[in-house]
């Protein structure tokens, strides 16, 4: 019998702790699972498809049955492509949860055979979100223990020219 395969979908910009925490979680259940980064995301990301690509090969390396690619389409259209009928999302706080289930909704209503599963992060995580961690780090606070070392590389990095300041 094949085993199902699970899409944990995002625009990880960046991947974050809670991320890694939800796939891990994740994983003990589905044991093949895609990690798909929104590749035409609305959101004007910080760092490229390729980067974020890179940086969660990195913070899952070693993860067995997990793999990461991109995707420019419909999500139900995607994990069709790759087999795939779960669709994995994060729920940190009841805020999250209305939107969560409309898209899960129109999924449904999209492909009836592709279910959504959500699941919750550990509690230290629930307050956690990409954009926080790009605000900290933007402003010059450390993100440590909230991503991987090579995520606050390159957010130093790639804030170091941007230092905020008095105008």
């Amino acid at each position: 019998m094949k085993s199902t395969l699970a899409v944990y979908p995002g625009t990880f910009d960046p991947f974050t702790n809670g991320h890694l925490d939800i796939l891990e979680r994740a994983s003990r259940i589905f044991p093949r699972m895609i990690v798909a980064v929104v590749a035409n995301a609305e959101k004007s990301p910080l760092f490229t498809v390729e980067e974020r690509i890179q940086i969660i090969r990195d913070a899952t390396r070693g993860m067995k049955g997990v793999r990461v690619d991109a995707f420019d389409c419909l999500l139900v259209d995607y994990v069709s492509e790759q087999g795939g009928s779960v669709v994995i999302r994060g729920l940190r706080a009841i805020s999250d949860f209305e939107f969560e289930f409309q898209m899960a909704l129109m999924n449904r209503r999209l492909a009836d055979g592709i279910e959504t599963v959500f699941l919750m992060p550990h509690e230290s995580y629930t307050y956690l979100s990409s954009r926080l961690v790009k605000e900290v780090s933007l402003l010059g606070g450390t993100v440590k223990g909230l991503v991987s070392p090579m995520v606050e590389r390159m957010l130093r990095d790639r804030y170091r020219q941007r230092k905020p300041g008095k105008k």
